[in-house]
């Protein structure tokens, strides 16, 4: 039984025929006639009885017409619940980002949202390989991913909000001879020490493409994920590396150069299964990231 065929047994009851009911409820007595059947079929006793030309309910159909008035309220009731949760203002969103965008937006985040009513956020750092962001969406309300501009698309699975395509620079320490230079190139860097990030994560597949460009295979000597850790590193003269230049924080000791003759871009997204925007909490804090991404971009 469902609740429609509930429905038009206590529609019955009440009206006491199939077609003032098919009146009330604007569909067929046909159409009654069959989910009353169906609702017949499961139960052993009659439900319906014939009384002349009319059809009435028996004293189980009664039985279970008083019943079903208390499925419709508790339905009645249900719903509410789901479009009171819907509808909520304020309720409680989870945002995750890798570090650096972390960094970045979650500040403006917490202070963007401060007004009455405000959403709840739940923050967390999650910082994986590029293919392991979309998995991500099953335990988080949105998901701040990065990819590299020639990487392959997020699957069609994911909705995907743009934020940033943001450019990659070289870093260097303040003092080092390149940094006199406004912009550089793959052959004035290759034979530099490198600091990058570990195997699989999106920004190696640039600084492999700065070594095809130069022709000769580049001196790694750290591998950090961390931006802010690799920052200190420059600084230090630990090497040279890529760094995002809108949502790096400045280091007062590195200087930003950029790169010539390699394709040295990221995007940065929301990742969000569909049915999570149904939420009107969701939509406002992901209205907010669209505004923080403008402010990050203005940092340039």
């Amino acid at each position: 039984m469902d609740e429609r065929q509930l429905r038009i047994l206590r529609e019955l009851g009440e009206l006491g025929s199939v077609t003032a009911v098919a009146e009330a409820l604007r569909v067929t007595p046909s159409a009654v006639s069959q989910q009353l059947r169906l609702l017949q079929r499961p139960i052993p006793v009659p439900l319906t009885e014939r009384d002349g030309r009319r059809l009435v309910l028996t004293a189980a159909g009664q039985a279970l017409a008083d019943a079903a008035i208390g499925v419709e309220t508790a339905l009645a009731r249900a719903r509410h619940a789901v479009d009171a949760f819907v509808d909520r203002p304020d309720g409680t969103v989870s945002v995750a980002a890798f570090h650096s965008g972390a960094a970045a937006f979650f500040p403006l985040l917490l202070r963007g949202l401060t007004a009455p009513g405000s959403p709840r956020l739940t923050l967390h750092d999650e910082d994986v390989a590029q293919e392991d962001f979309p998995p991500l969406t099953r335990d988080y309300d949105l998901v701040l991913a990065h990819r590299l501009d020639h990487a392959p698309a997020w699957p069609r699975t994911t909705t995907v909000t743009p934020l940033l395509r943001e450019p990659l620079d070289i870093a260097l320490p303040v003092g080092h001879p390149l940094a006199a230079r406004p912009r550089l190139t793959p052959g004035e860097i290759a034979d530099q020490p490198w600091i990058t990030v570990h195997d699989g994560f999106p920004l190696l597949a640039t600084v492999e493409a700065v070594a095809a460009a130069a022709g000769r295979r580049l001196d790694i000597v750290h591998r950090v994920n961390e931006i802010s850790v690799v920052a200190e590193l420059v600084a230090a003269g630990g090497g040279v590396a890529l760094i995002p230049r809108w949502t790096a924080r400045p280091h007062p000791d590195v200087v930003l150069r950029p790169l010539d003759g390699v394709q040295a871009l990221r995007h940065v997204d929301v990742l969000h299964r569909p049915e999570r925007t149904a939420r009107r909490a969701v939509r406002t804090v992901l209205t907010a990231l669209v505004r923080a991404a403008e402010t990050v971009r203005g940092r340039g």
